[in-house]
C-alpha cells in the first residue's frame, strides 16, 4: 500500500510540474503561398491548427490548410501556368519550442493528405492534334517542414509543403504539375500559453 501511494504521490509531482502552460491551443493563420516552379504566381493560404501541449516545449497538432495559387505545368519540357486551383492539406503534425521565455523559436514536421483541385484546363498538342486537356484532380500523402517563432500567443512561420507532383498521361504527351509549395504565414494561438 505504501508503495502505490508513493507512486502515486510521484505520479502527482510530476502532472503538477508539468501543467504549468495550458495544455491546448488553436491557431488561426493567413499567409502568402508560391508555388516552387520557375514563373508561377504564389496566391493566399489560410490554416487553422488545434494543438495538444504534451509539454512546455512539445506540441501535436492537426493542420487544416487551403492554399489558393496558379499550378505549374511542364509539357514536353516547356514550363507554363495552369489556372488557380486550390490546395487542401489535413496534417498531423509536431512542433519543437526552444527555451522558455516570451518569444521562442520553433520547427516543426507534419505528414498527411494533400488534396489537389482540378484547377482548369491547358491546351496541348499531343503528337499532331491539339486539344484542351482538364488537370486531374488528386489526394495523396505528402509531407511538411517548419521554422518559426513564437512571440506571446503571435507565431510567424515558413513551412515547405512537400504536395506530391500530379500527372495527366496522354497517347504521346505528359502534363506534369509540380505542386510543391512554399508557405510564408503569420497567426496567433487562442488559448494556450503559461499558468
Amino acid at each position: 500500500m505504501k508503495r502505490i501511494l508513493a507512486v502515486l504521490f510521484v505520479l502527482v509531482g510530476f502532472s503538477a510540474s508539468a501543467q504549468e502552460f495550458k495544455p491546448f491551443k488553436v491557431n488561426l493563420s493567413i499567409g502568402y503561398a508560391k508555388p516552387l516552379n520557375a514563373g508561377v504566381s504564389g496566391g493566399v493560404l489560410f490554416a487553422v491548427e488545434p494543438k495538444y501541449g504534451l509539454s512546455d516545449n512539445f506540441d501535436l497538432g492537426l493542420r487544416i490548410e487551403l492554399a489558393a495559387v496558379a499550378r505549374g505545368i511542364e509539357v514536353n519540357g516547356n514550363t507554363t501556368t495552369g489556372d488557380v486551383g486550390a490546395f487542401s492539406s489535413y496534417l498531423l503534425t509536431g512542433n519543437y519550442l526552444f527555451g522558455k521565455g516570451g518569444i521562442r523559436p520553433f520547427l516543426g514536421v507534419g505528414a498527411g493528405l494533400y488534396s489537389v483541385a482540378a484547377g482548369g484546363t491547358v491546351s496541348v498538342t499531343d503528337g499532331q492534334t491539339p486539344q484542351q486537356v482538364n488537370l486531374v484532380a488528386a489526394t495523396k500523402f505528402g509531407g511538411m517542414v517548419r521554422a518559426g517563432i513564437k512571440a506571446g500567443h503571435f507565431v510567424a512561420a515558413v513551412e515547405y509543403n512537400a504536395a506530391p507532383t500530379t500527372d495527366n498521361k496522354l497517347s504521346n504527351t505528359t502534363i506534369t504539375s509540380e505542386n510543391a509549395y512554399l508557405g510564408v504565414k503569420v497567426g496567433f494561438d487562442i488559448g494556450g500559453g503559461r499558468k
